[in-house]
């Protein structure tokens, strides 16, 4: 672990996201933390750019960034405020988790080129190996996406 994620200090930039969390591009969909209350809640940013790969297919001509991607951020989210918490108790070597459960999903508008997404993800429960999360994301305050999120630890055998 370098001393900049040591720190954690906000916002937590890429470089750090990079070294919480496994995703990588195209996949990595967050750029930044700038809220976190530890085991609690944590709020996160994606800004949304033409170049984005899957703006390619979806669609020509009018891009939307499709939901399941939000909600893949708003997941992707939720394990950094699990692996955030970890580290500012000290932690290191903190598990991973998997997106095992989605529920409630909602999309209330389109999320385009020039958007910047944020993501408020809040911790509902955690149980032995298994968190449940609330999350949601917004665009310029309004409300676009929002749903429940549980995620498991891996159990390496």
């Amino acid at each position: 672990m370098s001393e900049k994620t040591a720190t954690l200090r906000l916002p937590v930039n890429v470089e750090q996201i990079q070294e919480l969390l496994p995703h990588r591009y195209p996949f990595l969909l967050v750029d930044r933390v700038i809220e976190i209350v530890p085991d609690q809640s944590v709020v996160a940013l994606k800004n949304v750019t033409i170049n984005e790969p899957f703006f390619q297919g979806h669609f020509p001509g009018h891009p939307v960034m499709p939901g399941v991607l939000i909600v893949e951020a708003m997941a992707q989210t939720a394990g950094l405020l699990t692996q955030i918490s970890h580290r500012l108790k000290g932690g290191t070597g903190s598990p991973l988790f998997y997106l095992v459960k989605v529920d409630n999903a909602r999309f209330s508008a389109v999320v385009s080129p020039g958007d910047q997404l944020r993501m408020e993800v809040s911790l509902k429960r955690l149980v032995r190996s298994m968190g449940l999360f609330t999350a949601r994301a917004l665009v310029d305050g309004k409300e676009v996406a929002s749903c429940e999120i549980m995620c498991a630890a891996r159990n390496d055998k």
